[in-house]
């Protein structure tokens, strides 16, 4: 930068060294030459100073300054070069008025204030706790300038002064997309980047909430991947304090939500396996894949993992506490089925052991001879077994407040929400991890917002797997721990019916609608009494969901509509289409479509007088929009035809 700022800076000394020249050699306006020979001399002494200074000059103010210096130089050079003729009719025919030479002076002053705000805003430690204002060039755009001085504040300033500085840029980014703009647009991504990698806490988390608000497009995040935002993130969310870790957790979810295509970069370096051990930590006791023991073991466990690890052998570990008090005290029993009580804490022991490959243990412990062994080798190997970085990750962990770990693992867990959406490989890494089992326990356990986040995860990764048989085959096993902590959690939200969580849980649960076995059933009474909800929103999706069940691709779809229909559903459709709003009675006529279809000779449809409904329906264009619901309307009519007949009740 400074061989640039050198070189356009060579043209301006230049035209004020010829116009202090020919000043002198004016004949005529001479005392306003004089002026502005005055006004050129203090302009060039400015001009070799940020010459001299050129490795400090912000570069992107000093063109634009130096540019529109150059150009007055230039005109007034003109101006001076018309005062050396001599001749009389030379005179009259350059005759140039006194207002041209007071404009031309206005404009070297401005010159002067342009070079002079430069110089001031590109000292190095510049910040004396004084407003260095705004540049004559400013008048037309004053955010510019004050962009262009927190930028350059971010390049020489303290730590203390980047951190106020980012928090400024951060505030203008928040308040306008086009400040944001400006802020990438004049460099300010890099200065950012460094000061949430070199900065105090204070700072990084001011730095990190700039680089979270200025990523509102897609071209804007593209330049911060160039920038190396990945590594500066994967540095922060392995060794940093965790208010700073929380932050960077949440600007990873908004870049990667306005710029989907930025997960698999984000995945390559290893940053949703960091955001599962943040999401498991206090959590459950996480596999050593996707976190790293503490320095003070804490457990069995913890000791015997520290010493297999320094031994550089990699067994199956047992990764659970030593007894249920350990596991009670972490986690409580969630009040769930009642035919067959549910313990998140046997859940979470049955988990981790079937990962481990391992059978469930009988819960009895090594003797105290083996384990006095186990300690010394831990003891004795244990700084050689644990990385700088996995020291960094769990310093002093344990001793943060509350609030804090519970905003820490709300913001990894909506990191891990945007991350998951629509990306198979990422959300094989997540169900591979103990991130299942932290979801049910979150939303079991959680803050409001932490439910809320780790619900849309949660709703993410099931519609990855409604897509992607594979993927549904291995996470979603219909005797794996974690996927029934997961279904029962949802189920209970659904039960309550009235959680800002509703929504995303009933997108899950239909997500996973080809999971279920013919003989599960009891997922079906909750979303049936869904459609008696006065809001569209919600009977909508509680629609979507049973439809999923129901519809001719789910194998068990004949199961499924009789247990739809021995909930009372087909009275619930026939009332959602005749009376509903209007986003839910075209779906809930293609679900009571799929029922008739599927179960043709049930009684209950034929109490409905569901084969009358349907003759109504076909009549009324608004609830067809198209040929395949017309297609499904008349193959259900004619299923139907073939077992009942119309009921004497006509619908008008």
């Amino acid at each position: 930068m400074a061989d640039i700022v050198k070189h356009i800076l060579v043209k301006p000394i230049q035209l004020a060294d010829q116009l202090i020249k020919f000043a002198d050699e004016a004949c005529n306006n001479k005392q306003e030459c004089a002026e502005l020979k005055s006004k050129t001399e203090k302009l060039a002494g400015l001009l070799r100073q940020a010459a001299r200074a050129s490795n400090d000059l912000y570069e992107r103010p000093a063109r634009r300054i130096i540019d529109d210096t150059e150009q007055v130089l230039d005109k007034a050079l003109a101006m001076v070069l018309k005062c050396r003729n001599n001749g009389f009719v030379k005179r009259v025919f350059n005759l140039i008025p006194a207002a041209a030479f007071r404009k031309m002076s206005s404009q070297l002053e401005n010159s002067i204030g342009d070079v002079s705000w430069l110089l001031r805003v590109s000292a190095p430690n510049n910040s004396t706790g004084e407003y260095l204002g705004l540049p004559p060039i400013a008048a037309n755009e004053p955010i510019l300038c004050l962009i262009w001085e927190q930028i350059a504040i971010l390049h020489t300033g303290t730590l203390d002064d980047r951190s106020d500085a980012a928090a400024s840029l951060g505030s203008l980014a928040r308040d306008n997309d086009r400040y944001g703009k400006l802020i990438i647009e004049e460099g300010g991504i890099t200065p950012l980047l460094k000061l949430v990698k070199e900065g105090k806490p204070e700072g990084q988390e001011n730095a990190a909430t700039a680089i979270g608000l200025l990523g509102r497009d897609h071209e804007s995040v593209e330049q911060m991947l160039q920038a190396g935002v990945c590594s500066v993130f994967v540095k922060i969310l392995k060794e940093s304090p965790m208010k700073v870790q929380a932050v960077v957790a949440w600007a990873v979810s908004e870049l990667v939500k306005h710029y989907q295509k930025c997960q698999d970069l984000f995945a390559q370096h290893n940053i949703v396996r960091l955001l599962v051990g943040h999401l498991a930590f206090e959590t459950v006791e996480e596999h050593s894949k996707y976190a790293i023991t503490s320095n003070k073991p804490t457990s069995i466990h913890a000791v015997v993992l520290a010493s297999n690890n320094t031994n550089g052998v990699h067994h199956n570990h047992i990764n659970m506490p030593t007894n249920d008090d350990e596991f009670k005290s972490r986690v409580p029993h969630p009040g769930l089925n009642k035919q067959q009580p549910f313990k998140m804490h046997n859940v979470v022991a049955t988990t981790m052991t079937m990962k481990d490959g391992l059978k469930p243990s009988n819960g009895s412990l090594p003797d105290q001879k083996t384990e006095n062994v186990v300690i010394k080798k831990q003891n004795i190997h244990h700084t050689s077994s644990l990385s700088l970085s996995a020291n960094s990750l769990h310093k002093g962990r344990e001793l943060e407040d509350p609030a804090t770990k519970a905003y820490m693992k709300s913001m990894a867990a909506r990191a891990l929400w945007f991350l998951a959406k629509d990306n198979s490989t990422i959300c094989k890494s997540i169900t591979e991890s103990r991130a299942l089992l932290c979801f049910a326990v979150l939303l079991e356990k959680g803050t409001e917002e932490v439910r809320y986040n780790s619900a849309m995860a949660v709703m993410e990764i099931t519609g990855v797997a409604e897509k992607d048989p594979e993927l549904r085959r291995a996470a979603f096993k219909p005797n794996s721990p974690a996927c029934k902590a997961v279904i029962e959690q949802l189920l209970q939200i659904i039960e309550k019916a009235n959680s800002p969580l509703l929504l995303p849980c009933v997108r899950a649960i239909g997500n996973l609608a080809r999971t279920f076995r013919a003989t599960e059933s009891r997922m079906i009474q909750p979303l049936v009494q869904l459609l008696e909800e006065p809001e569209a929103e919600i009977a909508k999706e509680a629609v979507n969901a049973l439809t999923k069940f129901a519809c001719t691709e789910n194998y068990l779809h004949v199961d499924h509509s009789k247990a739809i229909i021995s909930a009372g559903g087909a009275k619930h459709l026939i009332q959602l289409v005749y009376f509903g709003e209007q986003m839910v009675k075209t779906p809930a006529l293609i679900l009571l479509c799929y029922i008739a279809k599927h179960v043709a000779d049930s009684e209950d449809l034929a109490q409905a007088e569901v084969l009358t409904f349907l003759e109504w329906a076909s009549k009324q264009s608004h609830l067809i929009p198209d040929e395949k619901v017309e297609t499904l309307l008349h193959d259900s009519r004619s299923r139907l035809e073939l077992y009942q007949s119309r009921g004497s009740r006509g619908f008008h």
